[in-house]
């Protein structure tokens, strides 16, 4: 999708920030590598090998920890797509194109690990597992006409829901790997959320009133990008029960203090569009709230009647 000229004079005056960004980020980033995260000895060969194929007593993951392991893992795994979106919407120049290409390098490391970890400790079924990433990634993902303002308001959400997701995730597994493994993968997360976040601060000041609509925008729309994946809705409810990720999480630990930061609520730079957007997200914000509260009363009554009956609730 080519910039418009608006579009493209904002990319271009926000590149000194990505620039800048850019150098605070590989300082702050740290080396690790996929392998030092797998326990290769527990691994063994399959059938097709002369080995043993998957069966369910072999895994040590419960239910829960399947389907979140399942989604964060299927999510990461359609990296072409999201190369091609962040190329199209900032560029292949520049720092920009930089950038674009030190994310992808970086966010390529989180499948390999995710998904090595998986076959050798037999947690899911590596069939089913490969099906489904044939076909999700042979769906893609397609973020619609998002501006280049409304794209980088988006991964600034997008790339905290993920590290919350993935640091829950691994608390979830019982399993001190998965957990270790997990938290170094949410520890570049939440760097790419910075960098992301910055980028918004920064625009803010160039034009508040766009960057204040794009904002609102994608708060009020805001789904993963693994939404379109088959069986999600099933898979997020699950891992909504279990608190790995949820309404509330989304509200507290995600929306709230990413627009704290942006002092969306706080800006008197505004004009009558920008204002109207504020007012927009504060309403929408009070119902996500509200929500969130339905949500969790409704999951603890649910516990309460678990535990009452003997049941042991899956809870993070």
């Amino acid at each position: 999708m080519p910039q418009t000229p608006p579009q493209a004079a904002v990319l271009t005056e926000l590149e000194p920030v990505v620039a800048e960004n850019l150098d605070r980020h590989i300082r702050m980033a740290k080396e690790w590598h996929p392998h030092d995260y797998v326990p290769w000895d527990e691994g063994r060969n399959f059938a097709f090998l002369g080995g043993e194929d998957w069966s369910p007593e072999q895994s040590r993951l419960d239910e829960t920890a399947k389907a979140a392991m399942f989604v964060n893992l299927l999510t990461e795994d359609n990296l072409p797509s999201y190369h091609r979106e962040i190329a199209t919407r900032f560029g292949r120049d520049g720092a920009w194109g930089q950038w674009v290409g030190r994310w992808t390098a970086e966010e390529g490391r989180h499948g390999v690990a995710l998904r090595d970890y998986l076959v050798v400790t037999r947690g899911v079924d590596p069939v089913e597992l490969e099906r489904a990433r044939m076909d999700y990634m042979t769906t893609g993902y397609d973020s619609g006409d998002k501006t280049p303002l409304e794209a980088v308001a988006y991964v600034s959400f997008q790339e905290l829901a993920t590290r919350v997701s993935h640091r829950n995730t691994g608390r979830a597994t019982g399993d001190p790997v998965a957990d270790k493994l997990l938290a170094r993968i949410a520890t570049d997360e939440n760097l790419h959320m910075i960098f992301y976040r910055n980028l918004v601060t920064a625009a803010f000041d160039i034009d508040p009133d766009e960057m204040m609509k794009a904002v609102a925008t994608e708060v009020m729309n805001f789904e993963m990008p693994g939404a379109n994946m088959a069986n999600f809705r099933k898979n997020s409810t699950i891992i909504a029960k279990a608190g790995i990720y949820d309404l509330r999480l989304h509200h507290d630990e995600v929306v709230a203090p990413i627009l704290r930061t942006w002092k969306v609520f706080e800006r008197s730079d505004l004009g009558p569009e920008g204002e109207q957007a504020r007012e927009q997200l504060a309403t929408f914000l009070a119902g996500l709230d509200a929500q969130a509260t339905k949500f969790v009363e409704s999951r603890e009554r649910l516990r309460a009647r678990m535990a009452a009956k003997g049941e042991t609730p899956v809870q993070v």
